[in-house]
């Protein structure tokens, strides 16, 4: 049976300067402005979808008859089909949102965070 052995080597240590250099960033009004910025936009994107994904549990809880009527008379497709749908593509929209304003906005920030930083 081989033995595995992890090597510890004093180079993956941080360094005082780097400890330096991080405390530096936390203590920057602009990391602090980012860090308050990113979690109160993920809360909202959050809530957000927990209001769609809950809301469409309910709907199946309390009004299923209705999610099973169908779009049309002369259809085989039920409202609950697109709602479905809808609440996935929900979810795509907003990660593409999110992706969108982190690659914008918040990766400025952290340019800028990172520069004063040197």
């Amino acid at each position: 049976m081989t033995k595995w052995r992890v090597k510890v080597s004093s180079h993956n240590a941080p360094s005082a300067a780097n400890l330096a250099s991080a405390e530096h960033i936390r203590n920057n009004p602009k990391f602090k402005e980012l860090v308050a910025k990113r979690n109160a936009f993920a809360w909202t994107l959050s809530a957000i979808m927990l209001i769609i994904y809950f809301g469409f549990i309910l709907i199946i809880a309390f009004n299923k008859a209705w999610l099973g009527s169908l779009l049309s008379a002369a259809g085989v497709t039920t409202i609950g089909f697109p709602i479905g749908v809808g609440v996935i593509l929900s979810a795509i929209a907003l990660t593409g949102v999110y992706v969108y304003r982190a690659n914008g906005e918040f990766d400025e920030m952290n340019r800028q965070i990172i520069e004063e930083s040197r």
